[in-house]
């Protein structure tokens, strides 16, 4: 099943649903019964301001799928570098993003979904290379619309040597998968992905990772907090598979969500597949409520309840946003999810 296709041909029957494995908690076939008609164009310099441009040298909008994009870095170059792709109006558009870093060299990702209050369906592929010792920062910042459909599906392939570390942080839709897939070659190249989802009312997200650790000496280090309330669903899917050979791999996995109301859902299939004898890895999983005792203890201080739940739930997803690297963009990152926390 191919999402990209499926917007291509028009067809449904071509859109994954709960039969295939890893979708069964993202069913867009049951969902969409028709595929829109193709996206209107969009006049990419009318779209206003990101919420990363100030931050970048170089600011790429992709607006409902037109043109495909390519960024890349010269060996030993620095770059930052804002991806804009913005969904307006009903309709489907499909984009493709290449990513080519070569060695020693370095970016920073910004990278943003910006949908508005449209029935679209949106597909984008993006092609991470990285040559040997280059190192990316992504960042994603998803913030699409109500009744938006969204896939982005990334591909990373690594060189020995080189650092890929990955925070996304969303606000989900209707539906939206992030997912993420990386052939690990080992070589001491390290690797972190993290996420946050955020999510209220009836929005939905997905995310998927897959990692292919294939050579000794490893390391991979993964870590998603979610928070969800009213009838909103979180879907959180990682494996790690450790090929035979690939010893001396170190991975590390952990998902942890809050509940906040009894209508809201949450679904985790953390996975380990390690069929190498010398590696250390282990995987971690909690599903659970904001801390009573906590909670009383910061009303017993003249703390509003609304305010003491906000201050605890940021606390809660700080851990990982901490993580990003890049000082501004974890400002804003930081700031983007008070927001959503204390305005649910």
């Amino acid at each position: 099943m191919n999402v990209a296709a499926a917007i291509r041909a028009r067809d449904p029957a071509e859109l994954p649903g709960k039969r295939d494995e890893d979708w069964r908690w993202t069913d867009l076939r049951g969902l969409i019964r028709q595929v829109p008609e193709p996206s209107a164009q969009v006049d990419a310099a009318a779209v206003g301001a990101g919420p990363f441009d100030a931050l970048a040298e170089d600011s790429i909008v992709v607006a409902n799928g037109q043109g495909a994009a390519h960024i890349g870095v010269e060996p030993g170059e620095t770059k930052v570098v804002a991806l804009r792709v913005v969904s307006r109006g009903d309709g489907a558009h499909a984009a493709r993003v290449s990513v080519d870093v070569e060695a020693a060299g370095r970016l920073v990702l910004l990278e943003t979904y910006e949908g508005d209050a449209g029935s679209y369906l949106s597909q984008t592929g993006l092609l991470f290379s990285l040559g040997k010792d280059a190192a990316v920062e992504r960042i994603v910042l998803a913030s699409d619309g109500a009744e938006g459909v969204t896939v982005s599906q990334a591909q990373v392939e690594l060189a020995p040597g080189a650092a890929f570390a990955q925070t996304v942080l969303t606000g989900g839709a209707r539906r939206q998968r992030i997912e993420t897939l990386v052939r690990h070659p080992g070589g001491h190249a390290s690797l972190r992905l993290d996420g946050v989802y955020l999510l209220a009312e009836k929005r939905h997200a997905d995310q998927t990772t897959v990692v292919t650790h294939e050579g000794l000496h490893g390391v991979t280090e993964q870590l998603t907090k979610g928070v969800v309330r009213d009838q909103a669903r979180g879907v959180f899917q990682g494996r790690i598979v450790v090929t035979e050979g690939a010893d001396h791999t170190d991975a590390r996995m952990g998902h942890h969500a809050l509940i906040l109301s009894d209508r809201a859902e949450v679904d985790a299939k953390p996975e380990l597949e390690i069929y190498a004898d010398d590696v250390a890895c282990a995987h971690g999983n909690t599903v659970g409520a904001l801390d009573e005792d906590a909670l009383f203890y910061a009303r017993q201080r003249g703390i509003p309840e609304p305010e003491a739940r906000a201050m605890l739930t940021e606390a809660f997803i700080g851990e990982v946003v901490d993580r990003i690297e890049h000082e501004p963009a974890r400002e804003i990152a930081r700031a983007w999810a008070a927001e959503r926390l204390r305005g649910g």
